[in-house]
């Protein structure tokens, strides 16, 4: 693997790790929350520190020939076990056997860091190895202990998370099951990375040359396994936030046609003040359906019952259901409302009633949708200016 290789997903990772950094901090003392931080700070550090060029500087700064190993093992351990202690919190359950439980988990991977440090220091590897630590020294006392013991490690917390993540997506729906499926996914392949190193390293103890799992397929797996979890434990925490944002944005765009139409009834007066360019699609669609609320309440003097009576009636000839002539009917009238506005013409002889202006904002999209599909409302209605049912007769008799 390239050095980019090690570096992007790192990248990828501490990216996710700095969105996330002010609820971090604020909500730090939350063991959740932490366990969160933790796992994405360290996943993002075991790619840093694997690629050859960190191994290189670690070694030479050390003075110790493959120190830099050592540091690896240790992250990663540490890393399994704040994976496993985000599932213990994120899961739940009554408090003294979480804490019991995490009181477990944090001790056994302390106690293996611990081991990784002293079977480390009772061997001997004199000889640096950028990216076949794991095969060269396969069959020295201690430090093949020492490899092994880190894989085991990691595999055992592969294992159990990949576990406790299915029997719990079981469970539930929606983007929390979407979470745990991923993470299952990502645990899988976390578990492959651990199995390639270690079939690598017993071929070794055999004669036998599997080193090409160790130093190419099982980085590969890594770049995808890492990523892939930090998604699956994020998914549940931003995918719901995401979704509404979705959902606003959508809801903001169909009420456009809306927006652009009671625009035109007062040129040069914005129907709410300014949005700045970061503000959410929530905020966004807030201020719009403010907006159009206010155009109404511009136009009302405006609102003919007799303008909406008429398109009603020829759009129910013209073969459309009873709903969409009614918003037909509606979009005509408000179209008629801002041009009569726009151009100072007195109030209308009918003004809709309180009950159909309420139908009116009962339903903006549908509102907004019929001014978009309906272009016929968008055309000039050369009675429609006076809004009085004179007018209308008038125009009647000169179509006659």
């Amino acid at each position: 693997m390239e050095s980019s290789d090690y570096y992007i997903p790192a990248l990828a990772l501490w990216a996710c790790l700095a969105v996330r950094l002010p609820g971090l901090l604020r909500d730090w003392r939350d063991p959740l929350v932490r366990s969160v931080g933790l796992v994405i700070a360290l996943g993002g550090a075991g790619f840093v520190f694997a690629a050859p060029p960190t191994i290189a500087a670690v070694n030479d700064v050390s003075g110790i020939p493959n120190a830099s190993s050592l540091l690896v093992y240790v992250i990663i351990s540490a890393f399994s076990a704040s994976c496993l202690l985000l599932i213990v919190h994120w899961r739940g359950g009554p408090p003294e056997y979480v804490r019991r439980v995490s009181r477990r988990w944090r001790i056994a991977y302390l106690l293996i860091i611990a081991a990784l440090i002293a079977l480390f220091a009772l061997g001997d590897a004199p000889v640096e190895r950028r990216t076949d630590f794991d095969t060269h020294y396969a069959s020295e006392p201690f430090i093949a202990e020492m490899i092994v013991l880190y894989l085991l490690a990691h595999m055992t917390a592969a294992i159990v998370t990949t576990s406790l993540c299915w029997r719990w997506a079981l469970q539930v729906h929606g983007w929390l099951r979407a979470g745990l499926v991923v993470l299952c996914a990502g645990w899988l392949l976390n578990l492959s990375f651990s199995s390639l190193k270690l079939a690598a390293v017993s071929a070794r103890w055999t004669g036998s040359d599997w080193d090409t799992l160790s130093t190419t397929f099982s980085p590969l797996v890594s770049a995808v396994a890492a990523p892939c979890a930090t998604v699956g434990f994020l998914l549940p925490l931003i995918g719901p936030r995401a979704a509404a944002s979705l959902r606003a944005f959508a809801a903001c765009r169909r009420l456009g046609a809306l927006w652009r139409e009671l625009s035109r009834a007062a040129p040069g007066v914005q129907l709410t003040g300014p949005v700045t360019w970061y503000a959410s699609p929530r905020v966004r669609l807030t201020r719009r359906e403010a907006g159009i609320q206010d155009g109404l309440s511009l136009i009302r003097p405006h609102l003919d019952e007799t303008v909406r009576a008429r398109a009603r009636a020829a759009a129910t000839a013209a073969g459309a259901a009873p709903e969409q002539a009614a918003l037909a009917g509606d979009a005509a009238m408000v179209h008629a409302a801002v041009r009569a506005t726009r151009d100072g013409h007195p109030a209308a002889s009918l003004v809709a009633t309180d009950a159909s202006v309420a139908s009116l904002r009962a339903d903006l999209p549908g509102l907004s949708r019929a001014l978009r599909a309906s272009p016929g409302v968008m055309e000039p209605l050369p009675e429609a200016n006076a809004l009085s049912p004179t007018a209308v007769q008038d125009g009647e008799r000169s179509r006659t």
